[in-house]
């Protein structure tokens, strides 16, 4: 193969492989050499001459190699694990994956709520017992919904709320930044944030300001009738106090895409609360990520080309 223009760093996500996302970049760009390493010997091979490469990680070896490499791709939101010091030493870009997962996760979290709303989990009981009898339900219509992290994946979940005519409420670093919610606080007012929202959705990073930022005192400030949906890291949470208060029936009920521990032990108590709903850390999950990744790094060359500012640029 000449020298390729885009190689294809060996990868799994989500089940789907390098193939797949090789063959998603070249349906977007049909004019580019674009190379599929299968092995560590190609990789080697492949980065002494191509200008971008995309994958999970590239290792400071494999860069030393790399002469003509521009840009490193990496398909994960997250880019703490790689050798920034040494791509920014090298003159690499590196852009992530930022927004890829915003359709799929504000499905689940739209998902969740609703779930909580008409209490599709006692109707699941109640189906397995052929238990015909009615319940009370509530609406997400016309609630109060507080969104914790207005990056990519809390704006998404911002608008798919819209048709629900939810009133909105938003949690940020910077709040003088504004954002799409109807109000927004900083994370110093927490308790002011979340104090009148029936819905409490965590999206944020885990970050010092974050770690155990719903602990025994925020749940205090939540309404009785409130769920909290985590589709953040589970360690936001403190496990303990929610369970304590979910016990209590000082919240309403919790989704949890997330846990602290993670995976969450057979014997954990969270396992027999019938408010709460807990999946494997599975919002993610979408049969479409190597479209997006795809997509973002088709635009991306092209700014590449016109010596243009990079979409989601981190070094």
């Amino acid at each position: 193969m000449s020298d390729p223009d885009v190689v294809v760093l060996r990868q799994t996500i989500h089940g789907s492989g390098a193939r797949d996302l090789a063959a998603a970049v070249r349906q977007r760009l049909p004019g580019a050499t674009v190379a599929l390493a299968r092995t560590p010997a190609e990789e080697r091979d492949l980065l002494e001459t191509a200008r971008v490469a995309v994958g999970l990680d590239i290792d400071e070896e494999l860069l030393a190699t790399a002469e003509n490499l521009e840009l490193f791709a990496c398909v994960f939101a997250g880019t703490g694990h790689l050798p920034r010091d040494a791509l920014a030493d090298h003159g690499v870009a590196v852009t992530n994956a930022s927004g890829v997962h915003g359709p799929n996760i504000a499905e689940h979290v739209v998902g969740s709520m609703i779930t909580h709303a008409r209490r599709w989990t006692r109707a699941r009981r109640q189906q397995a017992d052929r238990e015909w009898r009615s319940y009370e339900t509530t609406e997400v219509y016309g609630s109060t919904v507080a969104v914790v992290g207005l990056g990519a994946i809390g704006q998404s979940i911002v608008d798919r709320l819209e048709p629900f005519e939810v009133d909105t409420v938003g949690v940020r670093y910077s709040p003088e930044k504004g954002g799409p919610t109807d109000e927004v606080y900083g994370f110093d007012e927490f308790h002011e944030a979340v104090c009148d929202a029936e819905y409490v959705v965590l999206a944020c990073p885990l970050t010092e300001a974050t770690r155990s930022l719903v602990d025994a005192d925020a749940l205090r400030s939540m309404r009785p009738d409130a769920v909290l949906v985590n589709i953040a890291r589970g360690k936001v949470v403190d496990t303990d106090a929610l369970v304590s208060s979910l016990r209590n029936n000082r919240i309403r009920g919790a989704a949890l895409d997330v846990t602290d521990p993670e995976p969450l032990p057979e014997d954990h108590p969270l396992w027999g609360l019938g408010n709460v709903t807990i999946t494997p850390h599975n919002a993610g999950h979408t049969p479409h990520y190597y479209e997006r990744v795809a997509d973002i790094l088709a635009e991306n060359l092209g700014r590449l080309d016109a010596g243009e500012e990079l979409e989601n640029r981190v070094v």
